[in-house]
């Protein structure tokens, strides 16, 4: 079992998240700043909610507001997915909420800063749940945290809490004993990285090395690899991994010389986008032109950014090469009613996170694979809470949900819950870096031998 995941004795709720926050070596984070879509918030040196806040939080449904708890990185080096994630979801709920909400009810963010680590993520979700009350948990980020979470969740099974649409494509809240608690619409690395696989043993190469983070994230990744490999009779040809964390001005080159010695014919890479484009710079710098893939969570477009400007500067492409598996369509493709939609709704609302969850200097995106993937799930749990319908209670959240059946968000691929079906889309996307953006790939010849 795996140890993040182990259960202590029957304790009262409070004690669970007591427990867990020490267990897992949380004590020492302050608490993040909470946040709602509406509101300012306290101060980050108070750590508070007003109690008045709070109490609207619990009786949410009942006073006209759905609340959606969300723990992400606003900050660190993995920050792009945490707001991207954001402005999606916050452009489909404005124009939701513009039309009278769900049933009458507005449908808002309450969103806290993790910086994509295990303990704030844990201390978020203590509060969303006990302080704030919040009516589900939703877009959660990263397989570190969100796995370290799932404990939580069982142990409030009486209280029926339940994560919608996390961005992770990870096993653990896919399977017993937590999949009863999560409702996913993205595929899952596994999925990602045989899709990955399946195409470079098709064109010829067959020999494939891995470059991982080195925690729970990566080593989903790494193991859907070897399966996907040892399904065509193959195995890894080589390996390597980094600390979460790592920035983009870090070198990788001990990492690029390991991988290039073993001489694989691809590169598949299971990381943040700060990492995989210094693997990337690193191994164009030191003249490796093998094929580079990266799985979705990488954040395509965060990716191309860092390697655009970094090629700029020392006068080197370095985006050429660069495979990305996706779980969303491409946000380019305006024959898909969804991403129509998508589009107007970022350009018309302009949508940010608070200011306060803003401490670093970002540029927002006018649109990519991140939040285009906040806005369907935005879409998702919308049509989730519109057949449900009120009294809006938690117990009922689950039956809802499951009884989704072959509903189209506008991308032309129904999706679908069901009691043994906690992940309402299988589909894989390939694309190729092309003119500074990811393409739909539909041409493998050229990465042939």
């Amino acid at each position: 079992m795996n140890p993040d995941l182990t259960e202590p004795p029957a304790l009262t709720r409070r004690g669970v998240l007591l427990a867990a926050a020490v267990v897992l070596g949380c004590g020492g984070f302050a608490w993040c700043v909470a946040a709602d879509a509406e509101r300012e918030a306290p101060t980050a040196a108070s750590g508070q909610i007003p109690g008045e806040e709070r109490a609207a939080a619990r009786s949410a449904p009942r006073e006209g507001v759905i609340v959606l708890g969300m723990s992400a990185p606003f900050t660190g080096p993995t920050r792009g997915h945490g707001i991207e994630l954001y402005r999606g979801a916050k452009a489909y709920f404005d124009h939701l909420n513009a039309r009278g909400g769900v049933h009458g009810r507005q449908v808002v963010i309450r969103a806290y800063d993790d910086g994509y680590n295990p303990g704030p993520a844990i201390e978020n979700t203590a509060r969303l749940i006990e302080q704030d009350g919040c009516f589900a948990l939703f877009n959660y980020i990263g397989t570190p945290t969100t796995t370290r979470c799932l404990l939580l969740l069982k142990q409030f099974r009486g209280g029926s809490v339940f994560l919608f649409c996390p961005f992770t494509g990870a096993q653990p809240h896919r399977q017993p004993p937590y999949r009863e608690f999560v409702f996913n619409l993205r595929a899952s690395y596994y999925e990602e990285t045989a899709g990955l696989v399946d195409h470079f043993v098709r064109v010829g190469r067959p020999r494939v090395a891995v470059f991982y983070q080195a925690d729970a994230y990566g080593r989903t990744g790494w193991e859907g690899v070897r399966a996907a490999l040892g399904r065509h009779g193959l195995r890894m040809a080589g390996e390597a991994t980094y600390r979460r964390g790592t920035a983009f001005d870090a070198s990788l080159r001990t990492q690029v010389d390991l991988l290039r010695g073993a001489d694989p014919d691809a590169v598949i890479c299971v990381g943040s986008y700060a990492a995989c484009a210094a693997f990337v710079r690193d191994a164009r710098d030191g003249g490796w032109a093998v094929p580079i893939a990266n799985v979705s969570f990488v954040g395509s477009e965060s990716l191309l950014a860092l390697l655009r400007e970094a090629g700029r500067a020392a006068g080197t492409d370095y985006t050429r090469g660069l495979i990305n598996s996706q779980v969303v369509p491409s946000p380019d493709d305006l024959s898909l009613p969804a991403v129509r939609e998508y589009r107007e709704l970022m350009a018309r609302h302009q949508p940010t996170p608070p200011a306060h969850l803003l401490a670093e200097e970002y540029q927002p995106l006018a649109h990519g694979f991140v939040s285009l993937e906040g806005f369907l799930n935005a879409k998702l749990v919308a049509a989730v809470l519109r057949r449900m319908g009120p009294p809006f209670e938690r117990a009922r959240l689950r039956p809802a949900a499951e009884a989704v059946r072959d509903l189209d968000l506008g991308t032309g691929v129904p999706v679908s819950f069901g009691p043994d079906r906690h992940q309402a889309s299988d589909r894989v996307y390939l694309t190729a870096a092309r003119d500074g953006r990811f393409e739909p790939l539909t041409d493998w010849e050229g990465w042939r031998k």
